[in-house]
């Protein structure tokens, strides 16, 4: 009988021991709270919450408070970990137990940090006892109470200007007049809602039903202030006017602005309102919220980190009545930087007075130190359209504009046609294949090559000359003759003495820019080496790789690196040194002053005193075959002051063909030099 009472003894000890192992520690139960935590998942959170806690609040307030809070603090790195407990608090038999955690995690305003002493309840249950949270707002933030909310605002950086060399401000934020309409107060001194309406939309050239649309948005009342336009700041004078209207007011408000306009778009390029894609996909969507603007084109785009700075942060708990309580954690907002340009806006706007009625672009250096002095392109807008509004009809008829105004053209490679000659010329005397006082034997108007062109030919405007040196053919622009340097040189030599220039080369320049280019498969054949030679093979240049590639020939065989940042443009950048010997690049340009001096030069007209002008046109044929007679024709002029030597202009004009041919960019370059 009694070793049966000790067998049902030690049975009945396992069962309670068994029993007692179903048992979840305080520690367990924090450990899985701190897991569903770290996963976010706040569902499950819940699920482990007292039901004392869940009776204040419910399950889909719970998981919506957690989830847009954390997403609106932009939440990330969350670190929630239980802290270490001791033996005596682990056998402990206690109903209730309080055990420490510590949290941490990154937000937009910086890092928040937190220890915490977790309340956790015995439940007991069939299954055994298992631990819940006694859950309160301070677990989201240590600062936050009950019945108090969190905010989150943010704090616009002002964005930085873009300026030229001499401080004037190409983009700025301006003050400007916003008018807004207060509906109720629209009838008065004798005019009825209607009356004031239509006389708003006459002044400011808006239509009435885009008013009456903004008057009808949901949240608009009779009393609140709607705002209806932004003004420029040279409309105060309008701005007075239309809110002499009853029910009609302005406001400061801060704009983007763009005083040169046209002049500079291409350049400046302009900003827009972020959208909902941009803050849903863009890598650095985190430092701009619903009201920011962000560059859309031009250096604005470009240089958008320098520009943007960095929106600050402030997120704090507010009470029932919206006032501010507690900081939770805050970054200071901080502003954008200027980007100080060498561009010179008097020479830009006197070379978009020559092009603006023209397609074409434009590029200006100081060929000494490589600073860009004027990036223009033709036809052009007004970028402050893109802030202020655009006149629909206008909008549409720039947008179907074949010549494509929106579009930069000074950064695109186009067929440089002869103003490639005298790098040509170069390459030949680098080569030694030429001499600057050597004369080639030319008879008649074509070569053929000694007939290795087959049905093909090289042909030349006159046949004047027979035996022509450098200069000569500099001046008459003979197409044989640079034809000829180019296959003496050599399909090797010739791509080589091209890549020295900076041929096939990406440019490190502060605005993308098109890499130009030799040919599309090599020079496989000694016609397109031929053509090549004087600029109507399949040579491709920028405007800006052109002006820079005449650089050499003031600067000792040097190619000067073109430059549009002023901190970069205090001293002159060698891009390839030596691209050809000192005495061939004096040669040149005795035969680019040729090209404008010489009563033959094809720049010689027209005659401007005082000009101290080498340069070097080009018409580059844009055909479908050599006897095409409807193609369309693009006049480039290249010209440097060799007295001063203080700018070197490079212009393309595009559809020259009925008006001159590349005499007209002439006229055009020689204007902005007077």
């Amino acid at each position: 009988m009694k070793r049966l009472a000790a067998l049902l003894f030690v049975v009945s000890m396992m069962f309670l021991l068994s029993a007692c192992s179903d048992d979840q520690t305080a520690k367990d139960g924090l450990d899985q709270f701190v897991d569903n935590w770290n996963a976010q998942d706040f569902d499950k959170m819940y699920e482990q919450l007292t039901e004392e806690s869940q009776k204040e609040i419910s399950k889909e307030d719970f998981v919506k408070r957690y989830t847009d809070i954390y997403d609106q603090s932009g939440v990330s790195d969350l670190k929630v970990t239980a802290g270490d407990v001791s033996e005596d608090e682990e056998k402990s038999d206690a109903d209730t137990q309080q055990l420490p955690l510590s949290v941490s995690m990154q937000t937009v305003a910086g890092d928040v940090n937190f220890d915490k002493d977790a309340e956790l309840v015995k439940v007991d249950g069939e299954d055994g006892a298992t631990w819940k949270v006694n859950w309160d707002p301070s677990y989201i933030f240590a600062q936050l109470n009950d019945n108090e909310s969190v905010r989150i605002t943010s704090v616009e950086p002002e964005r930085g200007r873009i300026l030229d060399t001499n401080g004037e401000e190409l983009a700025f934020n301006a003050t400007v007049p916003s008018i807004g309409i207060i509906p109720g107060q629209l009838e008065g001194e004798g005019m009825t809602r209607d009356e004031t309406l239509d006389q708003v939309a006459e002044l400011l050239e808006m239509d009435r039903e885009d008013i009456d649309s903004l008057l009808e948005q949901s949240w608009v009342t009779e009393e609140v202030d709607v705002p209806i336009k932004t003004l420029r700041p040279d409309q105060r004078d309008l701005a007075s006017e239309v809110t002499s209207l009853p029910g009609v007011q302005s406001t400061d408000t801060t704009s983007r602005y763009y005083p040169y306009g046209e002049a500079a778009a291409h350049l400046t390029g302009y900003v827009k309102k972020v959208d909902a894609e941009f803050l849903e996909k863009d890598d650095n969507a985190s430092n701009y919220d619903a009201n920011s603007s962000v560059g859309s084109t031009g250096l604005e785009s470009v240089y958008e980190a320098q520009l943007r700075g960095t929106l600050g942060w402030k997120i704090y708990t507010v009470s029932e009545d919206s006032d501010e309580q507690e900081v939770i954690a805050e970054t200071d907002v901080k502003n954008g930087e200027d980007v100080e340009l060498t561009i010179d806006i008097n020479t830009q706007e006197k070379i978009y007075d020559q092009l603006k009625d023209d397609s074409g672009a434009s590029v200006a250096l100081d060929p000494k130190t490589g600073a860009t002095l004027a990036l223009v392109s033709a036809p052009s807008y007004d970028p402050n359209n893109f802030i202020f509004g655009w006149n629909d009809e206008e909008y549409e008829k720039l947008s179907n504009d074949e010549n494509s105004p929106f579009s930069a053209k000074f950064n695109k490679a186009y067929a440089p046609g002869s103003t490639i000659k005298p790098l040509t010329a170069a390459i030949g005397l680098e080569n030694g294949v030429i001499t600057p006082d050597e004369k080639k034997h030319i008879e008649g108007l074509k070569w053929d090559n000694d007939g290795k062109f087959g049905n093909y030919s090289v042909t030349r405007v006159s046949e004047s000359l027979s035996d022509v040196d450098l200069e000569d053919a500099l001046i008459t622009s003979d197409n044989i003759y640079f034809a000829m340097t180019a296959v003496d040189t050599g399909a090797e030599n010739f791509e080589k003495g091209l890549k020295s220039f900076g041929f096939d080369e990406e440019l490190d320049y502060a605005f993308p820019t098109a890499t130009s280019s030799i040919s599309n498969e090599g020079l496989d054949n000694e016609t397109l080496l031929a053509d090549s030679g004087y600029g109507q093979g399949q040579v491709l240049m920028s405007p800006l790789h052109l002006a820079a590639a005449y650089t050499p020939f003031i600067n000792d065989g040097n190619l000067i690196k073109p430059t549009l940042l002023k901190s970069e443009a205090e001293e002159a950048t060698v891009w390839h040194e030596g691209v050809l010997p000192k005495d061939g690049a004096d040669a040149i340009t005795e035969g680019l002053r040729g090209v404008v001096e010489d009563e033959r030069g094809s720049a010689h007209n027209p005659v401007v005193d005082g000009l101290t002008l080498a340069g070097k046109t080009g018409t580059a044929e844009l055909k479908q075959s050599q006897d095409d007679e409807n193609g369309t024709e693009n006049g480039w002029f290249v010209a440097y002051d060799y007295d001063k030597q203080d700018m070197l202009i490079s212009m393309m004009v595009e559809g020259v063909q009925d008006k001159g041919g590349s005499h007209y960019t002439v006229e055009k370059v020689k204007n902005v030099f007077k």
